[in-house]
């Protein structure tokens, strides 16, 4: 009778392990299941009102294309995006390179389904720029012998959009760690040391997103602050130089949106750019399926979707969206192993 209860129990114990292990790393999509419902989960930067309508027609265009209902989940945290994903709580989403490749690594059902090409319609120039930039007023502070230099932000209130950002955070981290691990002060400097204050910087903010972080430097919460073009794009025009140069400067537009309606007419210049792979819309191939994937991306890469003002607004347009349209611009489908010049900064 001893030996029966143990069994049993052992039984019920290795069950329990199953069950629970069921959700973790690599095999997060073993349990999920294919609805009637499809979830889209929105980083910071795009769930403000002002990506509203982008994000409405977008939803209806799938819907019609799956048949199914389209469910929008707004974030205030990069984290809680990727883990939406990563959990099978979504079944698509908008992201950083970064942040696909941190999700994909965790859940391998993670896959990109299109990206947004450049001017030319292609990848060849699928690219946006990550910015480094400070108060146009105090630019001369952070230049030697009349040009820009990193060694003039240590010791600065320096703010980040997220840890899990590319471009606000992986890229610019980058860039400062290969610049001052040449100096024997900062020789050991590592990622992580970037997330707080010292031993290089003062003070460590993090905008949660790209405006965010632009408004922390205009707000004169930080002295230098990392964040892209794309995502200030609607909010900002150039005042002086070319656009994505170094030395160039922009101004804040009068009647600007929401976070930067407090700041309009407010200026910084570019101290950095550099060029960073545009952004995937990825998918949970466990939750979304085959035949559904298959649809989105028809969808996702056609004309239709391309010349959709609501979504691509024309460059002269007043009208705010989720892509500028320049030239050419429309989404192309993705094989993974192009995000590799991304994953091979994690290494």
């Amino acid at each position: 009778m001893k030996t029966k209860f143990m069994l049993t129990m052992l039984l019920i114990f290795t069950l329990l392990l199953t069950a629970c292990s069921g959700g973790n790393g690599n095999n997060a999509g073993n349990n999920a299941e294919i609805d009637d419902v499809i979830k889209m989960v929105w980083y910071p930067n795009e769930s403000g009102e002002d990506m509203k309508s982008s994000r409405e027609e977008i939803g209806r265009l799938i819907s019609e294309a799956t048949g199914k209902k389209v469910e929008h989940q707004l974030t205030t945290d990069y984290a809680i995006a990727i883990e939406t994903m990563v959990n099978n709580n979504a079944d698509i989403a908008f992201t950083g390179s970064q942040s696909y490749i941190e999700a994909q690594n965790r859940n391998d059902a993670i896959r990109t389904i299109a990206v947004k090409s450049g001017e030319s319609g292609t990848l060849d120039d699928a690219k946006y720029y990550s910015w480094l930039a400070v108060d146009v007023d105090e630019q001369d502070k952070y230049k030697e012998n009349g040009e820009f230099s990193l060694d003039t932000i240590a010791n600065t209130k320096f703010s980040f959009v997220s840890n899990s950002s590319t471009s606000g955070f992986k890229v610019p981290s980058e860039n400062i760690i290969a610049h001052f691990s040449q100096q024997e002060e900062y020789k050991d400097l590592m990622p992580e040391d970037l997330m707080g204050g010292g031993p290089l910087f003062s003070q460590v903010l993090f905008g949660n997103s790209h405006q965010g972080s632009a408004v922390n430097l205009l707000t004169g919460n930080a002295d230098v602050a990392a964040f892209c073009d794309t995502c200030v794009d609607e909010y900002v025009e150039i005042a002086e130089g070319d656009e994505n140069t170094v030395g160039a400067v922009y101004r804040v537009k009068d009647g600007a949106a929401e976070p930067f309606n407090t700041v309009a007419g407010k200026e910084f210049a570019l101290m950095s750019v550099t060029p960073v792979l545009n952004e995937p819309f990825i998918v949970n191939m466990d939750v979304l399926g085959q035949e559904d994937f298959d649809k989105i991306q028809a969808l996702l890469t056609s004309d239709e979707f391309a010349n959709n003002e609501k979504i691509f607004a024309p460059e002269d347009s007043e009208q705010t969206a989720l892509f500028t349209k320049k030239g050419k611009e429309r989404l192309i489908a993705v094989e993974d192993e192009w995000y590799d010049p991304i994953r091979e900064l994690s290494r």
